[in-house]
């Protein structure tokens, strides 16, 4: 009985394309923050202080994002955190 040829052996060829396809999978399914500019911010920080999930805080001049407890004078870094933090929520609870 011959030996199989090692240049015939594709198993390393499928873990790597395994591999590849499963980074692309991770980063479809993450979270895009850097598109955040200042409107789509007002806009979002505003939805979430109709939801009550954002408290203004005037005399600090802060934004406080209630769930986590997290402050911000920024209204694109608070985006950017609620966007990051509400996917990473959802990863959690995917994972259970």
């Amino acid at each position: 009985m011959d030996d199989p040829d090692p240049h015939d052996d594709t198993s390393a060829d499928y873990e790597q394309f395994e591999q590849a396809l499963l980074a692309q999978d991770r980063d479809v399914a993450g979270v895009d923050t850097a598109d955040v500019d200042n409107a789509t911010a007002q806009r979002l920080v505003s939805d979430l202080v109709d939801a009550d999930i954002v408290t203004p805080v005037p005399e600090d001049r802060v934004l406080a994002h209630e769930p986590s407890g997290a402050t911000f004078d920024s209204t694109t870094q608070l985006a950017v955190f609620h966007r990051g933090w509400t996917a990473a929520r959802d990863a959690h609870e995917e994972a259970e």
